[in-house]
């Protein structure tokens, strides 16, 4: 891989069609994200070689499975890399997509972490195009969520969350009526909570 890091976000559909679901604790909509429990969160180890990030996500696709978010970045190890990926499939589809992933020689380990105790973090930054009393209350949203502005101009203020992805989504559908501009999301990054024999 040509670069340190490298991130990859599926299609965040800024204008979404209405799709009703509950009320969450701001006031606004919850969207109906790709069914929570489907997502499944699968965390490799890959030998930090040209192209690994290309056919690792080729695999998935050609098992027809659509990859939420993808990130990649290096290791404490030399010459080593971990990708994070939060693909649309239920265990057993994952399961075979994971037994496809180790057969490539440039991955080392891959873990299915979706039932697994972890840690797992997305960064979104959203510009705003909001100005007076509309500012104020946008802002008094982003407060209120957690997140922060990180700039603001006469017309527009860019803010960031991170968290889990559903707090992300929610974040994002909370901001939306809002007017976004422009986003960036960074895809998902994750860790086992637990410690394997060959970590010690």
């Amino acid at each position: 891989m040509s670069t340190p890091s490298t991130t990859i976000q599926a299609d965040p559909h800024p204008n979404p069609p209405s799709t009703g679901g509950r009320e969450n604790e701001m006031g606004g909509r919850e969207k109906a994200v790709s069914e929570p429990s489907r997502l499944r969160i699968l965390s490799a180890v890959v030998e930090d070689h040209p192209g690994v990030l290309t056919r690792v996500a080729g695999m998935v696709r050609r098992r027809g499975f659509n990859i939420q978010g993808l990130s990649v970045g290096p290791t404490d190890a030399q010459g080593r890399s971990r990708m994070t990926l939060a693909v649309d499939a239920g265990h057993a589809e994952v399961d075979q997509v994971q037994k496809q992933l180790e057969r490539l020689i440039e991955v080392i380990t891959v873990e299915d972490l979706t039932e697994a105790p972890r840690l797992s973090r997305e960064l979104a930054l959203a510009k705003l195009a909001v100005a007076g009393p509309q500012r104020d209350r946008a802002v008094a949203e982003v407060d209120r969520f957690g997140g922060r502005v990180v700039d603001a101009g006469a017309q527009h203020v860019i803010v960031e969350v991170s968290g889990e992805f559903e707090r992300v989504e929610r974040f994002l559908e909370v901001l939306r009526p809002y007017g976004i501009i422009e986003l960036a999301r960074s895809g998902p990054v994750a860790m086992s909570k637990e410690v394997r024999s060959d970590e010690r």
